[in-house]
């Protein structure tokens, strides 16, 4: 992708009112636009890194034989009513919930349980067909009281949601530890160190449920965990002697932002609603349930939140929109454009990710701040100085070093 062709470019200044740095950064950067409080535009740089953290997602979901799917955001309160939930108290404060034209009453979603136990309600299952394991990338909306910390908690927002529907509760939990495992997985891939905490149920269920919370500062939720990281929960279940017995020594507390959360359900959604599957004797049993959410514009938050300096973001290779920002200078001269057009090409040929910036009149210092803005993990330089090689610089790194081509490709190419 040429530099000259992205929109928006960046930005000199934070937004106004712009206090956390995922806001301040994502938004010079042209990462997401804000269009009201809690309510962001993923803009084409910000895609791009959604992109890829959904697809590790994905893969990762895919090999515990999870199925990809999409459902409606718009939902009619009956499906709510027949699990209870529409008329909650704690459901009526983060629901969206409001009349058609006819008098007929929906809700917008902030989660998919009742709409997949219903899916689930119309295929007649016998205990052949279980378990099942769906999942979507879908819209979530919840009516925060004061969206804020930029896109990290907002009122309409992106999450991987993830359901599971087993006969028994025994395989419901091994595969509930899987995807345990398996998320901690997914953030390593990441970047992210995330550490699997305890904690309630809240509107989901009764029974305790597991976090994956990243340390950082800006963090709304306070846990407390093992110095030896064997045992973590969140501030709202924590019970000092409870935790001294099962952590056995230092306990630590400290801010985090979650961006993960797993509910073993149990059976409350299938008898609720009447769903059941049909056992070896041709008996009705209640289908034994879970959920798994992931955040992917959190995760992106978060990502600027642990990965930056004073100059902008450093994105993790795995996650970054491209893997080489190639800033060409003296452009104006012929030899040197035809020279960084080649090698812009011949990235393309080998399936690197590049953003070259091809702006002409442009000062080097401004190119520089841009790629340091951006936060791309490998910034190629070309010039007159260059000669016959290319100026490389690691963005986590403070120095450059000059390369042949192909000796970079060997750095690049993952």
């Amino acid at each position: 992708m040429k530099y000259s062709l992205i929109f928006p470019k960046t930005k000199r200044e934070a937004p106004a009112g712009a206090e956390s740095l995922n806001h301040q950064l994502l938004v010079r950067g042209g990462f997401m636009d804000q269009l009201m409080s809690g309510s962001w535009t993923l803009l084409p740089l910000g895609l791009r890194v959604v992109s890829k953290i959904n697809n590790i997602i994905r893969e990762e979901l895919n090999k515990t034989g999870a199925l990809e799917m999409q459902m409606p955001l718009l939902h009619p309160r009956d499906i709510w009513d027949s699990s209870g939930r529409w008329s909650k108290k704690e459901v009526q404060e983060i629901m969206y919930q409001f009349k058609d034209i006819h008098g007929k009453e929906y809700g917008l979603s902030f989660t998919h349980e009742e709409i997949v136990m219903n899916i689930l309600g119309k295929q007649n299952l016998s205990y052949k067909d279980l378990p099942v394991k769906l999942y979507q990338f879908s819209t979530k909306f919840r009516n925060e009281p004061r969206a804020k910390s930029g896109i990290l908690r907002g009122r309409e927002f992106l999450m991987k949601d993830l359901y599971s529907a087993h006969v028994s509760e025994e395989d419901m939990y091994k595969y509930y530890h899987e995807v345990k495992e398996t998320y901690t997985k997914i953030f390593k891939r990441m970047g992210l160190e995330s550490i699997t905490t305890e904690a309630s149920g809240g509107v989901f269920t009764d029974k305790n449920s597991h976090e994956f919370q990243v340390l950082s500062d800006v963090g709304e939720d306070t846990i407390y965990f093992c110095e030896n990281n064997d045992f973590a929960v969140n501030k709202e279940i924590f019970d000092g002697a409870k935790f001294c017995h099962k952590c056995g020594g230092k306990i630590k507390s400290a801010n985090a932002i979650e961006v993960g959360n797993i509910f073993p359900l149990g059976t409350k959604y299938s008898k609720d609603m009447k769903v059941f599957y049909i056992d070896e004797k041709g008996k009705e049993q209640p289908i034994w349930f879970a959920s798994y959410g992931i955040g992917p514009t959190r995760v992106m938050g978060t990502l600027v939140e642990i990965y930056n300096d004073d100059k902008g973001i450093i994105w993790p290779e795995a996650v970054a929109p491209f893997m080489v920002h190639l800033v060409g200078l003296d452009l104006n001269d012929s030899s040197v454009k035809s020279e960084a057009e080649r090698i812009y090409k011949l990235f393309q040929a080998d399936d690197v990710e590049v953003l070259y910036d091809d702006r002409i009149d442009v000062s080097a210092g401004e190119k520089f701040a841009d790629a340091d803005l951006i936060g791309i993990p490998y910034r190629v330089v070309i010039s007159k100085k260059t000669g016959d090689k290319l100026e490389i610089k690691k963005r986590n790194e403070r120095g450059t070093r000059f390369l042949k081509f192909e000796e970079l490709l060997k750095l690049v190419k993952i």
